[in-house]
Parts: structure tokens; sequence; C-alpha cells
């Protein structure tokens, strides 16, 4: 999957937590989220120097409340894909420790063949 379908698959799908989503295109897809809300917060401190919700510029919060939900899913749709169910996602609550678990299950390998979150997929 290339960046390109993979950014437009990951807004399509925004609110899809079935299904499962390939490595390549959940990491294109957070590459994306990353680097657009680096850009922002860097714009804003330049040009702006606007302090709204916990030092961030009231553009990076619209940011992130976009991507919010688009990335969660996308998110729930790879560990779909690891052949774990989407609940895992709450691990990240876990300070230290769930920030590591959850990327060591962004980086698995995908679960070869149909599981039962569906059938393997080279899309979003």
């Amino acid at each position: 999957m290339s960046f390109g379908q993979a950014i437009s698959s990951g807004f399509k799908n925004y609110a899809v937590f079935q299904g499962r989503s390939t490595r390549s295109a959940f990491w294109f897809f957070y590459l994306f989220v990353v680097i657009v809300g680096f850009a922002i917060t860097l714009i804003e401190g330049l040009l702006l120097d606007n302090s709204f919700a916990g030092g961030f510029g009231i553009i990076s919060t619209i940011w992130f409340i976009v991507i919010f939900i688009p990335t969660v899913s996308v998110v729930v749709r790879r560990l779909h894909d690891t052949n774990r169910s989407g609940w895992w996602w709450w691990i990240q609550l876990v300070p230290f420790v769930g920030f590591i678990v959850i990327l060591v299950f962004m980086v698995s390998a995908s679960s070869p063949g149909e599981n039962k979150y569906g059938p393997e997929t080279i899309y979003i």
C-alpha cells in the first residue's frame, strides 16, 4: 500500500473498528499524522505564539480532535491484523509499560490468512 492510499483509506474508514490493517498501512497513516502534527505545532510556535490547551495552540488542538478517532480505529484494525482484540488499545494508558506493549503489537507481523477478525488484506 502506498503512502497516499494509506492516508486516504485511514480517513475514509475513520470510524470503522472492524476488519484488519496491514503493518505498512498503519505506519504510513501514523507517519502522516505525526508529520502534520509536528508541522502545525512548529508553525503555531513560530507565528502565532498562543497557548490554548495545555501549551498547544488552537490549531494543534483542533488537529488532535480531528485525528483522534481515525487513529484509534487504525490501531484497533492493526491489532486485529495481529489477531488481538481491539480492547488491547487501552494498554497504552498504563504508564511506561503500555507504550512498549502497544509498540511491540504495532510492529508485529500480520496473522497469516484469515483470522477471527476477517480475511488477510492489503488495505486498511
